[in-house]
């Protein structure tokens, strides 16, 4: 008895290609089904499964062409019994009348419910920063550590029965059979020939006899020639190629003094937390610098800069002083694409206001791509806002964006983040 074992990677009735022709012919509802769900999880569930996507019937109805008012037509009723050719059929009511109430009904217009979907985590996130990018990526030096990619480079006779190429290695087969059994089938046509004459010419000739098992002889000698021999065999022939790379390094900047209280915290952790998501999701060589900042700044990891509940008076200047260093020490702009988002309530001692503006505009922008300023304030702003809408005027690769409630974090990201034309941010 045979046994079959299906080792698809999709599941009984599933089919890869149907799923992704759906997913792209309905984008823009689930799309719009994942930017609402995504305002609606916590910091730690942001990335941790899939989504339900529910599309409206309406949608997902096909096209179709309607016959318009008035005109004669000819209908044919399957399963007639009350009408004959010629009668006269009353027209359904049409309008407002012809449907229903809220009522109970056994005469109401049939219906659709919603179409219910699944996506999973991995679509999830795809679609979610899909139309996203870092403003003016530039292409820089090649990185200390060289980057390959697999690129394809012809056939090789060696390699392992993964890397055959079905294709080829029929082809050579084939010819290979062809080059092989030619003479012996154009002797093979030489002596039908000769038989041929000789029936016409002396059909009880001994040499009719010798010639036909010289025939039978070569045409067993065709058929041992095998149909793919291992010199046939061709293998896909794959080499590592080196490849520019885009380096990129982004500062997190997080204001954790005691004016930010838990909301805004939990605001400004949840936009770096779809930061972190979209650069590690989107970019291969991508660095991360976390600085957190009261009255003195510290370069700290992933781990405290989201869990830390350090706190203490406001300084800003200080994580732009720290900022200016780290660059000085670590990222050249010759070699680096330099990014900065930075989070605070703008609620700063005011002689330190005037002094974070200078730092950007005289020490730090000039290096940078882009620099994304979220204000966490739900009534007026405070002096740094004031003092950053000078910088914004100087630079247009600086972004200011305000924040008053959880439900604005996910559009202010995507306005900051959103791919743009290029050049459009150059000096």
């Amino acid at each position: 008895m045979s046994r079959f074992i299906d080792r698809r990677p999709n599941g009984r009735h599933k089919g890869a290609v149907n799923r992704q022709r759906f997913m792209r012919r309905y984008k823009k509802q689930i799309q719009s089904a994942v930017r609402d769900a995504i305002n609606s999880r916590s910091i730690k569930t942001v990335d941790e499964a899939g989504e339900k996507i529910i599309i409206p019937a309406k949608d997902i109805s096909e096209p179709a062409f309607g016959y318009g008012q008035g005109g004669v037509r000819n209908v044919i009723l399957p399963g007639n019994k009350e009408f004959i050719t010629g009668d006269k059929i009353k027209r359904p009511p049409q309008g407002k009348n012809a449907g229903g109430n809220n009522q109970a009904s056994n005469s109401s217009k049939e219906g659709m419910d919603d179409f219910t979907f699944d996506i999973s985590k991995e679509e999830f996130l795809d679609l979610f920063f899909e139309d996203l990018a870092l403003p003016n990526l530039v292409k820089t030096q090649i990185t200390k550590i060289p980057f390959y990619k697999s690129v394809r480079a012809g056939f090789t006779s060696t390699g392992i029965p993964a890397n055959i190429n079905i294709i080829r290695s029929l082809k050579g087969a084939l010819g290979r059979k062809m080059a092989l059994g030619a003479p012996k089938r154009t002797r093979i046509h030489e002596l039908e020939a000769e038989v041929e004459a000789l029936l016409h010419q002396d059909p009880t000739s001994n040499r009719i006899h010798e010639i036909q098992e010289e025939i039978k002889l070569l045409k067993q000698k065709i058929e041992k020639i095998p149909f793919i021999d291992p010199f046939d065999l061709k293998y896909n022939f794959r080499v590592k190629r080196q490849i520019p790379a885009t380096q990129a390094v982004m500062f997190c900047i997080m204001d954790v003094s005691g004016s930010m209280d838990e909301t805004k915290k939990d605001i400004a952790k949840r936009f770096f937390i779809l930061l972190y998501l979209f650069l590690t999701r989107t970019y291969e060589n991508v660095e991360l610098v976390f600085i957190r900042h009261h009255t003195s700044a510290k370069e700290v990891d992933e781990q405290e800069f989201f869990y830390s509940r350090e706190t203490g008076g406001t300084v800003v200047s200080s994580a732009l002083e720290l900022m200016k260093q780290i660059l000085q020490d670590r990222y050249p702009r010759s070699d680096w694409n330099i990014y900065a988002a930075q989070a605070s309530d703008g609620d700063n001692w005011n002689n330190d206001s005037p002094r974070c503006r200078d730092l950007l505009v005289e020490d730090i922008l000039p290096f940078l791509q882009y620099f994304a300023y979220i204000e966490i304030m739900p009534r007026h702003h405070q002096s740094l806002w004031d003092a950053y809408l000078t910088v914004k005027t100087l630079y247009p690769q600086f972004a200011m964006q305000n924040i008053e409630d959880i439900k604005d974090i996910y559009p202010v990201f995507r306005e900051l983040f959103k791919q743009q034309a290029r050049g459009s941010l150059e000096k």
